[in-house]
């Protein structure tokens, strides 16, 4: 009875116990509910005023491209596109590569140079080799992309061209979507700005300011890219080489195939793989240099102590245990053999007969 007795008040304890922690559970989180929804709270009012300004200058841009787009009225670059533009206000980025053989290489590239600074360019690189029967020059122009077409066909005039190739790549997208984005962004900074200066109270002030440093940076990565794309686009890029009378232009080379082909690739993944081969062993020489001398020599020791140890004569112990042992008993002497009488003679006899 009293074990039963003693049962029950534990399982009552044990229960109450369990609501208890149930109780006290709860109410923590409550409480962290309650702290999340507080400091939510905190941070919306100070969010909400830099939401409403973002909304207004967003209104306030809207609003401008829409009186700006009236009749006889010319369209912001952010809101122009692509379709209604004219060729000659689309944002082209103009490449060129030639190959000339000149007679004298460095009166050739000295005309190069002066064709470029006389179209408003300039020289971007110049290389210039002067062996015998190979001389060389390579020179890289900018020039103006309005000048990029008279100035490759100047050039071509310099001796005989062996080699042209032009390459065209139209922006004209990208830099109206970087000049909308610009001008968004530039809105938000300055609406974030003013919100700065009105700012009362402390956490507000260190929002404010973390947002608006980086809705600069934002702006300052736009801007750098705006001004990359308006540089490539106003100067456009040719690259001349200039070659001697005996130079030999390198061709492309051709894909190989068949059984010479194969032998080469084989021959080639072979030396590869030796190479490999190499570069492990290398690797691992130091090791096996410093951990296998100091075994090898280990090992070495060991078989010599063994085999000192095998030539070593037999313990005084040993001897003397051996000689303490008492020698074995002499075997008996044979028994001599009995002497024949008169009687063993007669039966003999009777027995053969």
């Amino acid at each position: 009875m009293r074990g039963m007795a003693r049962g029950r008040w534990v399982g009552f304890l044990g229960a109450a116990g369990m609501v208890t922690v149930l109780a006290v559970a709860g109410c923590g989180a409550q409480a962290g509910d309650n702290s999340t929804g507080s400091d939510e709270a905190a941070v919306a009012p100070a969010a909400a005023p830099l939401e409403k300004a973002d909304a207004a200058a967003a209104g306030d841009f809207a609003g401008q491209g829409q009186a700006d787009t009236k009749p006889g009225a010319v369209a912001p670059p952010g809101t122009q596109t692509p379709a209604n533009l004219r060729v000659d206000q689309r944002s082209i980025i103009y490449t060129g590569s030639m190959t000339v053989r000149v007679k004298e290489i460095e009166r050739a590239a000295t005309e190069a140079v002066a064709i470029a600074t006389g179209a408003g360019g300039f020289v971007g690189g110049d290389q210039r080799s002067s062996s015998t029967g190979d001389a060389e020059a390579s020179l890289q122009l900018r020039v103006p992309a309005d000048r990029f077409a008279s100035v490759v066909d100047a050039l071509a005039k310099l001796g005989r061209q062996e080699h042209r190739e032009i390459k065209t790549q139209d922006v004209t997208e990208e830099t109206l979507d970087l000049a909308a984005r610009i001008q968004t962004q530039q809105a938000r900074v300055e609406s974030g700005r003013r919100l700065l200066a009105q700012a009362k109270t402390l956490s507000d002030l260190v929002m404010l300011e973390g947002e608006l440093a980086k809705r600069e940076a934002d702006l300052v990565a736009l801007e750098a890219r705006q001004r990359r794309l308006g540089d490539l686009t106003a100067l456009s890029t040719i690259t001349v080489r200039l070659i001697g009378p005996e130079a030999v232009v390198a061709e492309d080379e051709q894909e190989e195939k068949g059984f010479l082909a194969g032998l080469q690739s084989g021959w080639q993944a072979l030396l590869a793989t030796l190479g490999v081969v190499l570069i492990v062993l290398g690797a691992l020489l130091p090791w096996v240099v410093t951990l296998g001398v100091p075994a090898l020599l280990v090992w070495w020791l060991t078989r010599r102590h063994r085999r000192r140890t095998g030539r070593l004569p037999a313990s005084p112990v040993t001897a003397s245990s051996e000689q303490s042992t008492p020698p074995a008993a002499a075997p008996p002497p044979p028994t001599p053999p009995a002497p024949r009488t008169a009687e063993t003679s007669a039966e003999g006899r009777t027995e053969r007969a």
